[in-house]
Formats: structure tokens, C-alpha cells, sequence
């Protein structure tokens, strides 16, 4: 992984990132108008997902809220891994494969959101009502995902693990909703890897940067 980055930074420098600093500048655009008195609102409506919302209004805003980033988390801390996280998937398995597998993190924790709710606060997955309300938006499930699947392409299976153990952590010392989507993306993106490994085997398991010359 280490080389594949470095070697794509060295070549192309931040030509080698165009979808990730589009979506650092569109994460600090939305940042900037929500916290003015005329835009919060307009954000909101164009990317703001609870759990309270019909279905078919969370996924009409997915492809936005991705990019709005939360209100009660610093802006820069969304900023940094949307860079480091996105940039690094951009380089190693493409723009495209990117921005699929962190849709299909961030609606993994959309959709249990809404399972957490039915099953209720006495389960262990379940969630307490007042969870319907919470503002479910910003990058942080999409940055979980994507960080499981560059590990299992690139064969940094440590460094997957950690950053499941460390997910695991966040929800036994913070047990909130935010935490309990993250293990709902890694859950997500790791069936992914699963159908991959079986539908394409060979390719799966070849390191980025070692495949067989062209």
C-alpha cells in the first residue's frame, strides 16, 4: 500500500487525487454556507439523513450527506480523513470503487439506523428512540469501509484489524449510533470482500503495484 501511494503521489502528485480533493472542497463548501443564517436550512434539505425520515428520503440525500459534515464534530477532523482516507482508496483501487464503497458504507449505517430503532434499546444492537432525531450525516462510515477494503486488496490485514478492534472500542466506551454504523459498514464492506474473493478470485489476491506485467 505503502509503495502504490507513495509512487502515484511522487508521479502525478495531486493530479493523482482529483475525485478526493473535489470531495474535501464540497465537504468544506457545505460546511461554510450551514454555518451562515441563509444556508443551514438549504444543507439540510439537501443532505441532512435521520432516522425519522421516510426511506426513500434518506437515499434521495445519501449521495449528498456523505459531504455534509456533522454538527457536533470539527470540520477538520472530517477534512483529514476524507484526504488521507479517500486519497489513499483513489490510488489503490480507483475513483469509482471509491465513491462505491463508501456509498455502500454510508448506506449500510443509514439502513441500521433504522433497524437499530425496531429492535429497540434492550437489544444489544438496538438503539433508544431518541436516535430517531440524531443529524446522521459526514464521512466517517464511508472512511471506515473504504479503510477495510484498501486493507483486504492491498493484503494489510493488520492494519484491518486494528481498525476493527479500534471500532469495536468506540462502541463499548461510547455506545452511540455513530459507533454501531461503523461496525454496520465494516459488516457491509467485509460481505463485499467475501463476493469478490469467490467471484473473482485471482484478481482479489493480487497486491496492488505486483500484479503481472502488462
Amino acid at each position: 500500500m505503502f509503495w502504490t501511494v507513495r509512487n502515484a503521489l511522487v508521479h502525478d502528485k495531486w493530479r493523482a487525487i482529483p475525485m478526493t480533493l473535489g470531495a474535501v472542497c464540497l465537504t468544506s463548501v457545505f460546511q461554510i454556507v450551514q454555518n451562515t443564517s441563509w444556508g443551514f436550512q438549504p444543507v439540510q434539505n439537501l443532505g441532512s439523513v435521520k432516522a425519522a425520515d421516510p426511506f426513500w428520503l434518506a437515499l434521495l440525500r445519501t449521495p449528498l450527506s456523505l459531504f455534509v459534515p456533522a454538527l457536533d464534530l470539527p470540520v477538520w477532523g472530517a477534512l483529514a480523513q476524507m484526504l488521507l482516507v479517500f486519497g489513499i482508496a483513489e490510488i489503490c483501487i480507483g475513483w469509482w470503487r471509491t465513491l462505491v464503497i463508501g456509498y455502500v458504507a454510508t448506506l449500510a449505517g443509514t439502513t441500521y439506523a433504522r433497524i437499530g430503532l425496531a429492535l429497540g434499546p434492550e437489544h444489544p444492537f438496538g438503539l433508544p428512540v431518541s436516535d430517531r432525531i440524531v443529524n446522521d450525516t459526514g464521512p466517517s462510515a464511508a472512511v471506515v469501509g473504504l479503510a477495510i477494503y484498501v486493507c483486504w486488496r492491498c493484503r494489510a490485514y493488520l492494519t484491518g484489524a486494528l481498525v476493527i478492534l479500534v471500532m469495536i472500542g468506540e462502541v463499548l466506551i461510547k455506545n452511540n449510533l455513530a459507533g454501531k454504523e461503523h461496525l454496520a459498514a465494516i459488516a457491509a464492506v467485509m460481505a463485499v470482500c467475501v463476493v469478490r474473493a469467490r467471484w473473482s478470485p485471482v484478481r482479489s489476491r493480487v497486491p496492488l503495484g505486483q500484479g503481472p506485467p502488462p
